[in-house]
């Protein structure tokens, strides 16, 4: 079974738009910019964030 991943901007964007500056700072400094959904699941709930509602990352992107 392979790992779905999300995109941390989107994750970012949507704590944003609910007011919660201080969160999405915090995430958007500790967090890389592809998140594994499995890992980071009870993160993501703390914050009410429903991976389902995600746009899902086909690949994480290799860096040179």
């Amino acid at each position: 079974m392979t790992a779905t991943h999300v995109s941390r901007a989107e994750i970012v964007a949507t704590l944003r738009s609910r007011g919660k500056l201080a969160r999405a700072d915090w995430f958007e400094r500790e967090l890389p910019e592809i998140v594994e959904v499995g890992r980071n699941r009870s993160l993501l709930a703390t914050l009410g964030i429903d991976p389902g509602g995600l746009s899902r990352v086909d690949r994480v992107p290799q860096h040179a």
